[in-house]
């Protein structure tokens, strides 16, 4: 329970700050600006990894803890229950922000700014760069760690800042669903649940087949 506990807070954490500071840009004429937005997202994805990482691994992520247990290191079992503590942690976050900011339209949903298909493949190649890296700097299923959190928290940021205007930079099912859901707009939702996990799975087994 504890683990669980611990990835709500996390991924309440990530989407709190990275979506606030989405929603906060749109509200106050762009004052954080798109290098501000990647930022942001790096650094608390950096932060929950240190704070968390020794508790649950810092998941953060319904992709990541996918591609964990498809690498064979962590525990089928747990997987659904990691899963529904991240989606809740998220939806809690994007339910608070949308109490806070309620002139807000998109609550920082991830949407395509070209077709489906770019959008797509880009969350795929991101994630799957993101898992890539993940996997050869967390300890068996945990990220953890000083060098594992300055890794991470970095693809997280470089891929932000370059990719989110296009596709919103996603990465991660739990990220997206949260303030579409919430927000009502879930036309393009899909995309960011597909595409993370196909992306991170892959990367597993690119990762074998180095190996």
């Amino acid at each position: 329970m504890k683990k669980y506990i611990a990835e709500f807070i996390g991924t309440f954490a990530l989407v709190f700050c990275g979506t606030g500071a989405v929603i906060i840009n749109e509200l106050k004429n762009g004052i954080i600006t798109h290098v501000g937005i990647a930022i942001t997202f790096g650094l608390i994805v950096m932060a929950m990894i240190y704070a968390l990482g020794e508790k649950s691994g810092a998941h953060l992520n319904p992709a990541v803890t996918i591609a964990f247990a498809v690498n064979g290191n962590f525990p089928v079992k747990q997987v659904i229950p990691y899963i529904i503590s991240q989606v809740a942690g998220a939806l809690v976050a994007s339910l608070v922000l949308k109490i806070l900011f309620p002139e807000s339209m998109s609550l920082g949903a991830t949407t395509p700014s070209g077709t489906e298909l770019q959008t797509l493949i880009l969350e795929f190649i991101l994630t799957f760069l993101l898992m890539l890296v993940i996997v050869n700097v967390a300890t068996g299923s945990k990220e953890q760690g000083l060098f594992a959190g300055m890794a991470i928290g970095s693809v997280v940021l470089l891929e932000a800042m370059f990719a989110g205007p296009v596709s919103g930079a996603s990465m991660n099912p739990a990220r997206s669903l949260a303030p579409a859901v919430i927000s009502g707009k879930i036309d393009h939702a899909w995309i960011y649940v597909v595409a993370p996990v196909a992306g991170a799975i892959t990367a597993i087994y690119i990762q074998k087949l180095i190996r």
